[in-house]
C-alpha cells in the first residue's frame, strides 16, 4: 500500500483555522450579529480579542446611530493612548480591519458581512473631505490611508 502524502493527511485533518473552536469558547458571550460558531472562533483565535471585537463593534454602531443629519468624525483628545485613540471612529474601523484579518475564514466571512453593512451606513451618514491635506492621504509609513480616514472631521 503506498504511503500517504503529508499534504493529504493535513487536508483531511484541516488547518488550525478550519478546526472548530473548543466547547468552552461557545460558552463565551456572543459577538454582535455573528453566529455562535463565528463568535466562538473570534474568542478562540486570540484570547481576549472576542471581547475587544464586541467593544469595537459597539463603538462603531454607537457612532452610526447618532441622531441628526450628516455625521462628522471627532478626532481623539489623546491619540497616543490606545484607549483614547478609539474615540476617533476611523481608528475603531482600523482596529476592526486588523481583527478581521486575524479571524479564521468562516468567522472572517461573517464579520465581513457585518462590516460591509456598517461601512455602507458610514459612507451614507458621513461626508467626504472636500479639500485633501497638502501631504495627501498617506499615513506615517507613506502608505495610503483607508477611505474612512478621508471623511470630514469636526472643525475641518
Amino acid at each position: 500500500m503506498p504511503r500517504r502524502r503529508p499534504g493529504a493527511l493535513r487536508a483531511e485533518r484541516g488547518t488550525y483555522e478550519d478546526r472548530r473552536p473548543p466547547a468552552w469558547a461557545r460558552e463565551l458571550p456572543p459577538v454582535d450579529r455573528l453566529s455562535a460558531e463565528a463568535a466562538a472562533a473570534a474568542h478562540w483565535a486570540r484570547p481576549g480579542r472576542g471581547y475587544e471585537l464586541v467593544d469595537l463593534l459597539t463603538r462603531y454602531r454607537t457612532f452610526l446611530s447618532r441622531p441628526g443629519g450628516p455625521l462628522l468624525l471627532v478626532p481623539s483628545e489623546c491619540p497616543a493612548c490606545p484607549g483614547c485613540a478609539r474615540d476617533d471612529v476611523a481608528i475603531v474601523r482600523d482596529d476592526l480591519g486588523e481583527l478581521y484579518r486575524e479571524l479564521p475564514p468562516a468567522a472572517r466571512t461573517e464579520l465581513g458581512r457585518v462590516l460591509r453593512g456598517l461601512d455602507a451606513r458610514f459612507r451614507r451618514r458621513t461626508l467626504p473631505h472636500p479639500d485633501p491635506p497638502a501631504g495627501g492621504w498617506a499615513d506615517w509609513s507613506g502608505r495610503p490611508r483607508a477611505w474612512w480616514h478621508r471623511r470630514l472631521y469636526e472643525g475641518d
